[in-house]
């Protein structure tokens, strides 16, 4: 059995009129230091984007959080960003800014499974289901 480590996680949220502030959990990044993992789940619900914001582009937000999964997989198609070490790329995506993607603070937690515990934050905080 793998041995537990600690892990940090940060949910996107795609804030499309930064003055209402009101958002939409559009993913989750993981960071595990131990195990030198980094990686994001992202979905985004255009529906509902197109209901906070008529005017939105989701084609754009969609391209925008396209970036951050290639950003925490590193490596040239992560851009500039994405040639930086692996915890030096989690600090860079969690930073605050006011944009229209925005991350919420860090939380923590220990896992002995890394990528299965992103699976289940992202079911937690992102997923949306239709109603039957």
């Amino acid at each position: 059995m793998a041995e537990r480590c600690s892990f940090d996680y940060a949910v996107v949220r795609v804030v499309p009129r930064v003055e209402r502030q009101e958002f939409i959990n559009a993913g989750v990044l993981l960071f595990c230091a131990e195990r030198h993992f980094l990686s994001a789940r992202i979905d985004l619900d255009e529906h509902l984007l197109l209901t906070l914001s008529p005017a939105a582009e989701p084609d754009i937000v969609r391209r925008h959080l396209e970036a951050i999964p290639s950003i925490c997989a590193g490596g040239p198609k992560g851009g500039p960003i994405g040639e930086l070490p692996l915890r030096e790329r989690w600090h860079w995506l969690v930073a605050p800014r006011s944009t229209i993607l925005q991350m919420s603070p860090p939380h923590t937690g220990l896992t002995d499974a890394p990528e299965a515990a992103l699976d289940r934050l992202f079911e937690k905080l992102v997923a949306r289901r239709s109603p039957r």
